[in-house]
């Protein structure tokens, strides 16, 4: 059992993680702002809401950073592009604050990221761990949260990065994608040849879990499928699984409208393989996007 330290725990990603923590026998301590919304998600969780309640004394075995503001929830002004790097460093530098303070150090420090590492990119080349990245805001953005989050290593903490794709379950990304599609008015993005990265949510929080305790991961991991999607593949997939059809192309015109600098998520992309989760013996449990879609919109079935 490991006492697991969790900030943005009541995000997308943190509402699996938790309960899947626990079916581990692992021991939650939750990390949130609003102490009542995660003690109603988690019920008789540990939930604290600054991280003094901490004492220097007390044992925490590993930590988990997955808070963050969301990234394409809002236009990108000056003021939403510093609030977003601000988001995620001052969550971490507060994180490796306690790190300091702890008499005995957690094991591991596992901290969020994502696949705008690479930036977005227009090819069809595949980008494992050390690809080379396209520079601009998605990949300064990641790369100063891990860089931050890195600097644990010289407290002897283990450290993860995981550079999580689009990651699909029930809520999240694809909740907004869903009503177009169930109307059948859904369809590709631009020219639908811009590459998405996804992973189902059970192969998310089971890799994060596997880190906790396998104490080879160390570095940096691309949490996606190994079977990246074209944007119209992707569109093709979902409006399949829905009985519906997938005629209604959006322009990327209107999306540069809608979103501005920020419509590169979604008129661009990255084409992400896990090469290291797999040389480590990784076997995805939905490595199919058809498979991973129909799992989540038909459980039953």
């Amino acid at each position: 059992m490991m006492r697991v330290l969790i900030s943005g725990a009541t995000g997308f990603i943190g509402r699996y993680l938790v309960p899947r923590l626990i079916e581990y026998t692992h021991e939650p301590v939750v990390w949130a702002r609003s102490k009542s919304k995660a003690e109603k998600l988690f019920g008789a969780v540990r939930v604290i809401g600054d991280l003094s309640e901490i004492g220097n004394d007390e044992q925490i075995d590993a930590i988990i950073n997955l808070a963050g503001a969301g990234i394409a929830e809002q236009r990108w002004s000056v003021a939403r592009k510093r609030y977003l790097v601000d988001s995620r460093l001052d969550t971490t530098w507060a994180l490796n604050g306690l790190v300091e303070r702890l008499d005995v150090k957690p094991e591991v420090y596992i901290s969020g990221s994502a696949v705008g590492y690479y930036g977005c990119q227009d090819d069809d080349r595949l980008l494992d761990e050390e690809a080379e990245v396209e520079q601009g805001f998605t990949h300064q953005l990641c790369a100063e949260w891990e860089q931050v989050a890195l600097l644990n290593r010289a407290k002897g903490v283990r450290v993860c990065l995981i550079r999580s794709g689009v990651v699909l379950g029930e809520g999240g990304a694809l909740a907004k994608m869903l009503p177009p599609f169930r109307l059948g008015l859904g369809g590709p993005v631009a020219s639908g040849k811009q590459w998405l990265s996804w992973i189902h949510i059970d192969d998310e929080v089971e890799i994060i879990c596997m880190m906790l305790t396998h104490t080879h991961f160390s570095g940096a991991y691309n949490l996606t499928s190994p079977n990246a999607a074209t944007n119209a593949d992707f569109s093709q997939a979902l409006a399949g699984v829905l009985s519906r059809p997938a005629w209604f192309r959006v322009p990327a015109g209107v999306i540069r409208l809608m979103l501005g600098e920020g419509s590169e998520l979604l008129v661009r992309g990255q084409r992400v393989y896990p090469q290291r989760l797999l040389d480590a013996g990784y076997k995805f449990a939905f490595d199919d996007l058809r498979t991973a879609l129909k799992q989540i919109l038909e459980p039953d079935d």
